[in-house]
């Protein structure tokens, strides 16, 4: 039977989401745990693949297993697992439900902020200059025309296309902080951050909405602005239409 996990994880701690050979990742803590809670291997799939240092505050992973759960999974989950993985539920699916082929849009937030912010530490970018938000809503409405973003995407990757199709992409301000959320079907390899960084190349004055544009048509990632750090970035919503 298969089963979908509904989770959260701040990944500060973690080599990203993908377990990887001698190194610390969300998928291989979660694994390890449910295989020593069942007392039998099992193998976790996810909605996709945040990397080091990325979080998610809306997260999904599916498994397979012969016979009912144990009792009380989820509360012993939790006890179990270190304290920046939650475990909101785990429920029964269609068999051919697909924790990452299933999800038709995926949603991300990016956090930046001037002020020096003691309790969001390692959760936002901190940047040093005062950025046009107008000017970097209008670029990222521009960035909205396309579909082609290799310009974006990280070099050498196994990618069979660089397509994506963006139903969002706005700035906005939350108290301190300065939030830039991006909503598509896929996304690429560090597209966000990517592409974070050269809208506020906008902000900052350093690039035109025409220059933007000529990065975008280049399809040549070293066009591109900066890859903004790791810790600002958020994966914040998955949807798939077969859920409630």
């Amino acid at each position: 039977m298969r089963y979908l996990i509904h989770l959260a994880y701040n990944g500060t701690n973690y080599c990203g989401w993908q377990t990887q050979p001698n190194l610390p990742t969300v998928q291989q803590t979660i694994e390890s745990a449910l295989t020593t809670l069942l007392r039998t291997p099992v193998a976790i799939v996810g909605c996709g693949r945040t990397d080091t240092g990325v979080h998610a505050s809306d997260f999904y992973a599916h498994f397979d297993l012969d016979g009912p759960l144990a009792d009380n999974l989820v509360f012993k989950l939790n006890s179990y697992l270190p304290p920046d993985i939650a475990i909101f539920s785990i429920d029964p699916v269609a068999d051919i439900f697909h924790a990452r082929f299933s999800a038709t849009a995926r949603t991300y937030k990016y956090y930046a902020s001037c002020a020096r912010l003691p309790f969001s530490q390692g959760l936002y970018c901190r940047i040093y200059f005062n950025p046009d938000i107008d000017a970097m809503n209008a670029a990222a409405a521009a960035l909205m025309q396309y579909d082609d973003f290799t310009s974006f995407a990280k070099l050498h990757t196994d990618n069979k296309t660089n397509i994506c199709h963006l139903t969002d992409a706005h700035w906005s301000r939350e108290g301190e902080m300065l939030v830039f959320t991006i909503t598509a079907n896929r996304f690429l390899r560090n597209m966000v951050r990517s592409v974070t960084g050269t809208l506020l190349d906008v902000g900052r004055g350093k690039l035109t909405i025409d220059g933007l544009r000529q990065i975008v048509e280049k399809k040549n990632r070293c066009a591109a602005g900066v890859s903004m750090p790791a810790q600002g970035l958020f994966l914040t919503k998955v949807d798939y239409p077969e859920l409630p």
